[in-house]
């Protein structure tokens, strides 16, 4: 007998290129022995709700888009507290939870991948009371670039259209007092840029060592970097970020299944790229084990 499969598609993903293997990716899920049932998402948000409505009827949970969809679908699963597999199709730009899990680009794979695949835990993270994220929550320099790039750029551009942004953006470079809590620590300093993570690869550009990071072993990796004094500083922070040297004392690197950063005012954040709304005190708790992804 078939298993039923509940498979979402973000019709705005990849340029929209999901036409041209859409067909495709269902005849290789029937001939897997499943019978899909195809949800369009029709706006911001409207994946969680879908989840949280039908994924109890299926065996199956399989989203076709970027990142932020997959964020959604999770988002949904959490929400709803049912625990189904979870296939992911990468059709985005950055597609970072994808480079992390070494997932193929191509979308006839993916889906064989899903067919014939093994299931994985995937930590996923609280942010306050009811949101949650897959793989990045950060406030402060370049946050704004991933929801703030128009998307048609990023469909010319790609992952240069995420670098002009934020080149652009040097020049309203903001710093934040805050006091941040941590699993056995407290550091207060003004920060420019904080990154709570559970993946090897930010916005396709930050790069995480393999061997430093374990995305279900309930811990986050979180990346702090201080106020630089002048711009030769700010240069040589960008560079060491990029690099992945984290010995700089303008660099701060640690792991914490929680975290909790207090500001004196509302700061913006993003969650896995899209708009996180402006906070003052967040509260990120590792819910381990989160969902189950099929890779």
């Amino acid at each position: 007998m078939p298993k039923r499969m509940m498979l979402l598609v973000n019709p705005n993903a990849g340029k929209g290129g999901y036409k041209t293997s859409l067909t495709a990716v269902i005849e290789e899920f029937c001939r897997g022995n499943y019978l899909p049932t195809v949800f369009f998402t029709r706006h911001s948000g409207h994946a969680p709700e879908l989840v949280e409505r039908y994924a109890a009827d299926y065996d199956l949970v399989v989203c076709l888009g970027g990142d932020g969809t997959l964020s959604e679908v999770v988002t949904g699963m959490m929400n709803a507290h049912v625990k189904r597999p979870i296939g992911y199709i990468p059709y985005g730009t950055a597609n970072d939870v994808a480079r992390t899990l070494e997932l193929s680009s191509h979308p006839t794979q993916a889906a064989k991948t899903i067919v014939k695949g093994n299931l994985f835990p995937l930590d996923v993270g609280q942010f306050g009371t009811d949101k949650f994220f897959t793989y990045v929550a950060a406030f402060g320099a370049f946050t704004e670039v991933s929801y703030a790039t128009p998307q048609e750029k990023k469909h010319v551009l790609g992952h240069m259209a995420y670098m002009l942004e934020g080149i652009k953006s040097l020049n309203r470079l903001s710093h934040y007092r805050a006091i941040v809590e941590y699993d056995g620590g407290v550091i207060e300093d003004d920060f420019i840029f904080g990154a709570v993570t559970n993946s090897t690869s930010i916005a396709g550009l930050v790069k995480l060592d393999r061997g430093s990071v374990n995305i279900s072993d309930g811990m986050f990796e979180v990346l702090l970097v201080r106020n630089p004094q002048d711009l030769a500083e700010l240069n040589n922070i960008i560079s060491a970020v990029l690099l992945s040297n984290f010995n700089s004392p303008s660099v701060l690197f640690f792991r914490s299944s929680e975290v909790r950063i207090m500001f004196e005012q509302p700061v913006a954040w993003t969650r896995d790229g899209e708009d996180g709304g402006s906070h003052r005190d967040v509260m990120i708790v590792n819910r381990h084990p989160g969902v189950e992804l099929i890779i």
